[in-house]
């Protein structure tokens, strides 16, 4: 007998007490997750006025770098802001512990700095949260749901849908459109975050996407949260692209006159 000849009839209780109470369970679970993950989240804390000081020179010289090419600080200004910045990074003046004294070398960061352990916390807390629910999720319905069939797709599918569809479920000759509960569940984790974004708003903490990235593999390359900079550094590379951005400097009122004249037709054309 042909697999399209082969016809299923689901007890309308399936509905009720399984397809049903997954969905509504997953959906809860997420809003949830949302709102602890707010609620684990520490108020920023103040800076000083020193670090606040040294962040905000360094945006200003990559600002002055970033409209170097069409800027509107006429010729002597751009040249005396930049002039200005690569002397006071290389002296060390916005520096938030002083330029270094002598030929002493400016101390490393402390990477057991309370900031960046707290950063690391929420970091790993975050992940807790993410990870935790859907653990308990799969292990509710692969405990009281196996094997059970809750659903047909109204169209129609390919054989190679098979194995994500109707997991948990060794049955080769049943429709490819018949959907197990552990795979309704993979559906739902990732089929409800436009849901999520529709209820919570875009950055919401539901969105299961995140919990790809919540290995603690994941972003072994990349740097910890609230990890310290070492400004000392940042400043040095930095003062060398002013100086590299100031020979592709081009002001942006150059010839002004001559080109309103020349757009309005009191000037001919170059």
């Amino acid at each position: 007998m042909s697999s399209s000849a082969v016809s299923l009839y689901l007890d309308p209780q399936i509905r009720d007490w399984v397809l049903f109470p997954i969905t509504l369970v997953m959906i809860l679970v997420g809003i949830l997750r949302h709102y602890v993950v707010i609620l684990l989240q520490s108020s920023p804390k103040k800076l000083p006025r020193e670090a606040i000081r040294e962040q905000r020179a360094l945006i200003r010289s990559q600002i002055l770098r970033a409209t170097a090419s069409n800027s509107p600080v006429p010729p002597q200004y751009y040249t005396s802001i930049s002039r200005h910045l690569s002397e006071a990074f290389s002296a060390g003046t916005y520096l938030k512990d002083g330029p270094p004294k002598g030929d002493a070398q400016p101390s490393a960061p402390n990477p057991m700095d309370p900031a960046a352990m707290d950063g690391m916390m929420a970091g790993m807390k975050t992940q807790m949260v993410m990870m935790v629910p859907q653990m308990v999720i799969m292990g509710w319905i692969n405990f009281f749901f196996q094997g059970f069939v809750l659903i047909k797709l109204p169209f129609p599918l390919t054989l190679g849908f098979k194995s994500m569809l109707q997991r948990g479920i060794e049955t080769p000759d049943m429709d490819v459109r018949w959907v197990s509960s552990l795979s309704w569940y993979f559906l739902n984790f990732f089929g409800l975050n436009g849901l999520y974004r529709l209820i919570l708003g875009g950055d919401n903490s539901a969105d299961s996407s995140r919990d790809m990235t919540a290995s603690p593999f994941a972003n072994a390359g990349a740097a910890a949260p609230g990890a310290p900079q070492d400004f000392n550094k940042l400043f040095k590379a930095e003062r060398d692209n002013l100086e590299f951005s100031e020979g592709h400097y081009s002001w942006v009122g150059s010839d002004v006159e001559d080109r309103v004249l020349r757009k309005y037709g009191k000037l001919a054309p170059a």
